[in-house]
């Protein structure tokens, strides 16, 4: 049986291994092929959310999707400009 492996193209944990990684690949770009609307549809909710808490520079943040060969970050870069330190209404939260 090794025999026949060896002519017909080696061994199957190979190619579960690149099958795997090719299913990666293709999780990953699904989950970052997000519509500029959803994006700014999500920058909006954490804007609002943030705003509860902090002043913010609402005109410098930056969110984008960061992704590498096994995993995808969001990454956001928002300029704090004071941490509110008052009580929060539970309910509005």
């Amino acid at each position: 049986m090794d025999f026949l492996r060896k002519i017909f193209g080696g061994d199957d944990k190979k190619s579960r291994d690149k099958a795997r990684d090719r299913l990666k690949i293709v999780l990953i770009h699904d989950r970052t092929d997000i519509s500029p609307q959803l994006l700014e549809s999500l920058r909006g909710e954490i804007i609002q959310v943030l705003t509860k808490y902090m002043e913010i520079d609402t005109q410098k943040i930056e969110i984008d999707l960061d992704h590498d060969e096994h995993e995808v970050a969001l990454v956001a870069n928002v300029p704090v400009l004071r941490i509110k330190r008052g009580k929060i209404d539970v309910d509005k939260v």
